[in-house]
């Protein structure tokens, strides 16, 4: 059957692989702060139908509780631990609290945590795992590798770090975040070139580039919108350079792939 991608915008995909669905990063809103969606729609109600979730880390556009709010009772919920702690409204979300709400499950990196027929493994990422710029750190940044019929690695936003080939371990497909808000992204974040080398590390077989376009900062419309829009294909365009084995799809939102069949 194959491990089916869909990609629904910023870092929200679906992984269908042995008859799971697991969501990542959900975030189904018209505005989030002073961020507006730009391109694509927001996502269909089939696109909150999973199986489980996995949320990369405690930023908002990340761990966003109205989407949450949208999944159905009962759902696997996968977060970084310390999460419910430091983001209130997550508590309120909890099946132990809340008869219609989620199956929560705290995780660290090494952590395994099994779905179906599906393994999840939760791997470090480089990048503030803070709710807020300020206060204590909490809670991880995360990515996961779902494991079934294949090897499907989630990077949530990470920068390059050492030893990430090692503590991902062998992957068919990389979903890895590939832009941000604007020009200038720190070194706790990918950008095209950045995930392109990621990928010479990790030597997937397929990459699908995530966390671009999708939102743009109110205002900035009229303002360098290249650099919203120019990220996947120079992602693109980088993978081919520097890592040419590697088949990378670019997904317009909405739209599904299986890598395997492409290879």
């Amino acid at each position: 059957m194959g491990t089916v991608i869909t990609w629904w915008g910023h870092a929200t995909c679906t992984v269908e692989d042995s008859g799971v669905r697991v969501l990542t990063d959900p975030l189904f809103v018209r505005r989030l702060a002073h961020l507006r969606r730009r391109l694509g729609p927001v996502p269909p109600p089939e696109a909150a139908v999973a199986d489980a979730v996995l949320v990369s880390h405690l930023h908002s556009d990340h761990l966003h509780t109205r989407s949450l709010a949208r999944l159905s009772p009962g759902t696997r919920l996968i977060v970084p631990r310390g999460a419910p702690r430091s983001v209130p409204l997550l508590r309120r979300l909890d099946s132990r609290r809340n008869p219609t709400g989620l199956r929560i499950t705290e995780v660290d990196a090494g952590d395994e945590v099994v779905i179906g027929a599906l393994r999840v493994r939760a791997v470090p990422a480089r990048h503030d795992g803070r709710r807020l710029p300020v206060g204590p750190q909490r809670s991880p940044a995360l990515g996961y590798v779902i494991t079934g019929e294949s090897r499907t690695y989630f990077a949530g936003d990470t920068g390059l770090f050492d030893g990430m080939a090692e503590a991902v371990g062998q992957v068919d497909v990389a979903l890895l975040p590939v832009g941000g808000w604007g020009p200038h992204l720190g070194p706790e974040h990918l950008d095209a070139e950045r995930a392109a080398r990621a990928l010479v590390q990790l030597e997937p077989g397929a990459a699908v580039p995530v966390h671009f376009g999708t939102y743009w900062p109110i205002g900035l419309d009229g303002v360098r919108p290249h650099e919203f829009y120019s990220p996947g294909g120079d992602f693109v365009r980088e993978a081919a350079r520097l890592a040419p084995k590697v088949a990378v799809h670019l997904l317009r939102h909405g739209e599904s792939v299986r890598p395997e069949a492409a290879r």
